[in-house]
């Protein structure tokens, strides 16, 4: 097999989309110390960047193969505007699609990414495609996904445990100011994470493979 393909995993929190990943490099930026601690930990070959992610895809995004980037969400959700939109209203956090546009117009030809975000309140100001909970953009058709329910498993009384035992997640002692509950559901699901990284995966081996036997 030729060179592992070198992946950029952007707000990496405790790495749901990255499970089940192989064969690849990982670059994972996470400003949160703790939990870049804790992902450290649960990736121990991955290289792990204490930083703004959203800043260092701007100054690294010609490094690698494949970026996937799940910027913060609660400005965009359902839940926050549905609790919250009416008394405590804020601005949606727009780096969202700073980054969509600018990967949409300066990635590389060779180079494929995802960004992941949650169904907003609002209509996407940029089309998405949509799977399950989560809104996703790419530069690649993402493969159909049969994603696992979870809003039916958690107890309304210990949701914790079920989340933690729903994305595999052995160790949770995080000891830092974030909503230890928020992280959980923030998540994004592993097969689904697995399912895109293998799209994306095959066809950028595929676009090796064919580069190579043009030079043989």
């Amino acid at each position: 097999m030729g060179d592992m393909i070198k992946v950029l995993n952007l707000y990496a929190c405790l790495g749901g989309n990255r499970y089940k990943w192989s064969n690849c490099q990982v670059t994972a930026v996470e400003l949160d110390p703790e939990l870049a601690r804790m992902y450290q930990e649960r990736f121990p070959n991955d290289t792990v960047i204490i930083a703004d992610a959203h800043q260092y895809l701007l100054d690294h995004y010609k490094e690698f193969d494949f970026i996937w980037s799940s910027p913060p969400c609660p400005s965009h959700s359902k839940s926050r505007f549905w609790a919250y939109g009416k008394t405590m209203p804020v601005y949606p956090d727009m780096k969202l699609y700073e980054e969509i546009i600018f990967l949409q117009h300066h990635s590389l030809e060779n180079q494929k990414w995802v960004v992941e975000n949650v169904n907003g309140y609002y209509e996407p100001l940029i089309p998405a495609q949509k799977k399950g909970r989560h809104l996703f953009w790419s530069n690649f058709k993402l493969p159909n996904i049969n994603k696992k329910d979870i809003t039916g498993k958690m107890n309304l009384d210990s949701k914790h445990e079920p989340l933690k035992k729903f994305h595999e997640i052995e160790n949770f002692d995080y000891k830092g100011e974030q909503n230890k509950l928020k992280i959980l559901r923030n998540l994004v699901d592993y097969e689904v994470g697995l399912a895109i990284f293998n799209t994306a995966f095959n066809i950028i081996n595929e676009k090796k493979n064919i580069q190579g036997d043009l030079f043989i």
